[in-house]
């Protein structure tokens, strides 16, 4: 499963990275340019946020739902 991004948010990130690049190094991104970094972020970076995203909301349900356990328990009358 590849990480996919539209079109529209590509090219609102590439011209943040544009700002970036401009603002932090004193360089100028070409649109071409700031697109392929954006790609090669995502390519290369992207699955391992993408992954640890999954493991977070994973143990963050796990939680509540042990929380959930305890707190609808009903003890039984032997």
């Amino acid at each position: 499963m590849g990480l996919e991004l539209s079109d529209e948010r590509k090219t609102d990130i590439a011209r943040a990275l544009r700002g970036f690049f401009a603002d932090e190094f004193d360089h100028e991104l070409s649109d071409f340019q700031s697109a392929e970094v954006v790609d090669f972020m995502l390519k290369h970076i992207g699955p391992s946020q993408y992954n640890q995203a999954i493991g977070d909301a994973r143990n963050f349900l796990m939680e509540k739902i042990e929380e959930l356990d305890v707190a609808l328990y009903e003890p039984e009358i032997r």
